[in-house]
């Protein structure tokens, strides 16, 4: 089987799972995000992308309802034993079997929890499955309860994400040895994802982000290539993926002569960093990360040119995005507890100047100081 972790760490997730169900008092859960079955079942596939949920019980009895094209892949690489298809043809309604499923679990008239807000969960689902289930039983959004779970790495997650920071490491010098004038984006992007790769790792949850000159000022991946001035900004963010763990970086690159705009905007990056790995630890939360993040851009005077986050927690995850649901943005109260893998990133887009500056890594926290998951020092890169 192609499990990544040993069956008494799934046991241990299946109870501290079921604990909170109790506690909230759910007696069944059905999950959506991809995410969450692998981590409660080992279950690796892009089949989310169509119907399917897995039926969790308070007792811990679980089942999953999925199309035949993956009934081979839940066996493979899951725990799962309680496998159910639903059979694709014109006007297909899989909420019914599902309905059909539940009543055999004897779950008529009982308390359910739905994860909604998920990439494996369009609209169309949500209207079919509540019309369903709207007079089945007591129907709740529970969206956020194994993500919550999911926060705390264990020992062997905490190996996964290392290794990938590790390939995260490798991509970056992979990037560096080619970037010069006259390089292209193509040759770069490349070779970042072709280290990661030779290293052991998977595709990422969602694509690098390569941007220079203007599209230097970019968060997000577009399609189109260019090579690079002989005077450049080249943006890059990117993430090791190993074993759908995660662990991203980031950085503005500048080729050629740096401007002093670059060398300001670099000087608050790394000001704000350093200042956010004294609160990055228990005794403070998402939220007070956001707070050092605002105040010293706005001491800096560079509140327009900020985002409203400045990173979040990462972990297993498949696409669209790496990204979990919790973030470092105002007001968030989301402790902050050792175990957790968490990226910082500082993005200063100045549209005025047409001056792009970025600075990110990824950090494991502790019972004290954050640790750094990098090799690679937050130097200001100039080629």
């Amino acid at each position: 089987m192609g499990l990544h972790f040993e069956t008494s760490e799934f046991a241990d997730r299946l109870a501290r799972l079921t604990q909170q169900m109790q506690e909230e008092k759910l007696d069944a859960l059905l999950l959506f995000a991809q995410e969450s079955m692998y981590w409660l079942t080992g279950y690796d596939t892009f089949g989310y992308c169509f119907f399917q949920t897995l039926v969790v019980k308070a007792d811990g009895t679980m089942a999953l309802l999925t199309r035949s094209a993956d009934l081979r892949q839940a066996r493979q690489t899951s725990i799962i034993e309680n496998i159910h298809i639903w059979v694709d043809r014109v006007n297909a309604d899989p909420t019914v079997d599902l309905k059909n499923l539940l009543v055999e679990m004897d779950l008529l008239g009982a308390r359910i929890g739905v994860e909604y807000d998920t990439h494996g969960m369009t609209g169309r689902i949500a209207r079919l499955l509540d019309t369903q289930l709207m007079a089945f039983g007591q129907i709740s959004d529970a969206s956020y309860l194994v993500s919550r779970l999911r926060l705390i790495k264990s020992p062997t997650e905490i190996a996964y994400v290392e290794r990938a920071a590790a390939l995260a490491d490798d991509a970056l010098d992979a990037a560096l040895s080619l970037t010069k004038a006259g390089a292209d984006e193509a040759a770069i992007l490349a070779a970042m994802q072709g280290a990661v790769f030779a290293g052991g790792g998977d595709y990422p949850a969602n694509e690098f982000i390569i941007g220079s000159g203007v599209d230097a000022l970019l968060c997000r991946y577009k399609a189109g290539r260019r090579r690079l001035d002989a005077n450049d900004q080249l943006t890059l963010e990117w993430a090791g993926a190993y074993a759908h763990y995660h662990a991203a970086m980031m950085r503005t690159i500048v080729i050629g002569e740096p401007s002093y705009r670059h060398r300001e905007l670099y000087n608050a990056c790394l000001e704000n960093i350093q200042a956010i790995e004294t609160v990055l630890k228990p005794g403070h939360t998402f939220g007070d990360v956001f707070d050092v993040h605002s105040k010293i851009m706005e001491e800096r005077g560079l509140s327009r040119h900020r985002l409203n986050a400045c990173g979040y927690s990462l972990g297993a995850r498949f696409s669209p995005s790496w990204m979990e649901h919790q973030m470092f943005h105002v007001g968030n109260p989301q402790p902050i507890e050792p175990g957790m893998s968490l990226f910082v990133h500082m993005i200063i887009m100045d549209s005025d100047s047409g001056t792009a500056m970025s600075l990110g890594q990824t950090y494991l926290t502790t019972a004290d100081e954050p640790k750094a998951l990098s090799r690679h020092p937050l130097d200001f890169i100039n080629l």
